[in-house]
């Protein structure tokens, strides 16, 4: 079982965009947002968390947005993934590191995050 859990969205100044999105989707950060990142949520019901994540890549030359993949159980959507037409990518991860980084046939890359039951909910 998974299901979308975040749209992360790369941007090179985090509070600027925390601004600018919480106006537009009238969402709220989840928690304190830390320098370099931000969950937002909407401010009542229910939908997508947007990811605010810093790069330091210009758009025009890096692939700044993805989804990360909630998984019940990650091995085995990782190797389903692969088996429907999904890639390894290489990828350097920092310890303890709770997903994995696959890219679409198309080379579109996304995360598979091991999410347990959080991967069931909605």
């Amino acid at each position: 079982m998974m299901r979308i859990g975040s749209i992360v969205w790369g941007v090179r100044d985090v509070p600027r965009a925390i601004e600018f999105w919480t106006a537009v989707l009238d969402y709220r950060p989840l928690r304190e947002p830390d320098v370099d990142w931000a969950i937002l949520v909407p401010k009542e019901g229910r939908g997508p968390q947007l990811a605010i994540k810093e790069v330091t890549s210009p758009s025009a030359h890096h692939q700044r947005h993805h989804l990360d993949l909630y998984a019940f159980d990650q091995d085995a959507e990782v190797e389903r993934l692969l088996v429907l037409g999904a890639s390894t990518v290489d990828w350097d991860y920092e310890d303890g590191a709770d997903y994995v980084v696959l890219s679409d046939p198309d080379g579109n890359r996304f995360c598979v995050v091991a999410a347990g039951d959080a991967a069931r909910s909605q």
